[in-house]
């Protein structure tokens, strides 16, 4: 007896290949256009900040680009990052054919409580990290720092509630999300998928130091581990987000601290020793919870199209139960024309031996007849299948 075929279950890394469509410049040709788009995303956005600034008055650098003060600026800057969601999820439905929610997770959609596990996991592990980072040695040659006041910092406060978790997730739909099912699209392994994300990664932050970079290819390898063992990024993005919050507010909460140009690539090794065992503790954690509460890892990759009716016309298939021995299967739409049912073809059918029904009718529990013999009442005429039957 041949069986049905079963569908592959496919890891986070390899939902590119989820589509029914899918072929394998899908993958390459969409990472060209969320490139493109995002390019495109920014340069409306930037002409738009561009003519609201020169509206609204605002003084001009020696570029001709309005001054929008430390706060604004920092606004600017986190949309201009986070316009690549909507590209990015656009990509995936026009040229990836498959469910925008399939870069969220397998289960196609963020899972929400799960995000929220994550973050409370994430804050008091970063907070202790971060808290220690305050107790490190500051460099002599530094002005010391000059506390900005409570309406200056609740506005930034609030304006980085607000965009920081869309610039943190729009990171990682795009190096734990695409990048990483871009590859896996060609690579079955998940740490060939994994180790070029974080390459980028911390590449995309430029070169400060060797510490800064080592720090945010661990972040990254973390990060893309957990999107893969957890089967979504909620994970990643609850770990970008409050490791972004917390390093946001403290600049925020300094005068002019925003305007810094400095990025976790800057790190020195003191701070970067910190930062990862902040990173690594909560990927234990995150780790420990999995153990108390599995997630859904997989999604089935599409099976072959199936006749929109089942078995075609005049064909037989296998009963779902599999043949009696020594009997025929069963017809697709119950009795052949003209024959009787098989007994002991369905469970609860009467034993073998027992009267077979006359010809052109079918068993209680059987499908309807082929389409125009005599059908049971209330489906005279019909000439549907209502079998159910695939």
């Amino acid at each position: 007896m041949t069986q049905p075929p079963l569908a592959e279950q496919l890891p986070y890394h390899r939902l590119a290949r989820l589509s029914p469509r899918h072929q394998w410049w899908r993958p390459l040709a969409g990472t060209l256009v969320v490139a493109v788009g995002y390019v495109l995303a920014v340069l409306v956005l930037m002409l738009c900040a561009l003519v609201a600034g020169l509206a609204l008055g605002y003084p001009e650098d020696a570029d001709g680009w309005p001054e929008f003060g430390p706060v604004s600026g920092t606004a600017l800057d986190l949309l201009s990052i986070a316009v690549g969601i909507p590209v990015l999820l656009l990509t995936v439905r026009w040229i990836g054919r498959r469910p925008a929610g399939t870069v969220s997770s397998v289960t196609g959609r963020l899972r929400r409580r799960w995000l929220g596990v994550c973050v409370l996991t994430a804050v008091p592990v970063l907070a202790l990290s971060m808290g220690g980072m305050f107790l490190l040695p500051s460099d002599g040659g530094e002005a010391e720092s000059q506390w900005v006041g409570w309406p200056a910092f609740a506005r930034a406060l609030a304006m980085l509630l607000v965009l920081v978790p869309l610039q943190a997730a729009a990171e990682e739909y795009v190096f734990r999300g695409w990048l990483t099912q871009t590859a896996g699209a060609f690579l079955r392994s998940p740490w060939a998928a994994l180790v070029p994300q974080a390459v980028l990664f911390a590449a995309a932050h430029g070169w400060g130091t060797a510490w800064g970079f080592a720090d945010l290819l661990v972040f990254g390898m973390c990060a893309g581990w957990l999107t893969w063992r957890t089967g979504g990024l909620e994970a990643s993005i609850a770990l970008h987000t409050v490791n972004n919050l917390f390093a946001f507010g403290v600049s925020a909460a300094v005068v002019d601290g925003l305007a810094s140009d400095e990025t976790a690539a800057d790190a020195g090794w003191q701070t970067v020793v910190l930062d990862v065992a902040g990173i690594v503790l909560y990927t234990a954690a995150v780790t420990w919870w999995l153990r108390r509460r599995p997630l859904q890892r997989t999604a089935p990759a599409p099976l072959p199209p199936a006749h929109p009716y089942g078995a075609a016309p005049g064909q037989w298939v296998v009963h779902p139960y599999g043949p009696v021995p020594g009997q025929s299967p069963v017809y697709p739409y119950g009795a052949m024309p003209g024959q009787g049912v098989m007994p002991g073809q369905w469970p609860g059918h009467p034993a073998t031996g027992a009267p077979v029904p006359p010809s052109g009718t079918a068993h209680p529990g059987a499908a309807a007849p082929w389409p125009g013999t005599d059908s049971p009442a209330g489906s005279a005429g019909t000439g549907e299948d209502t079998s159910g039957t695939r």
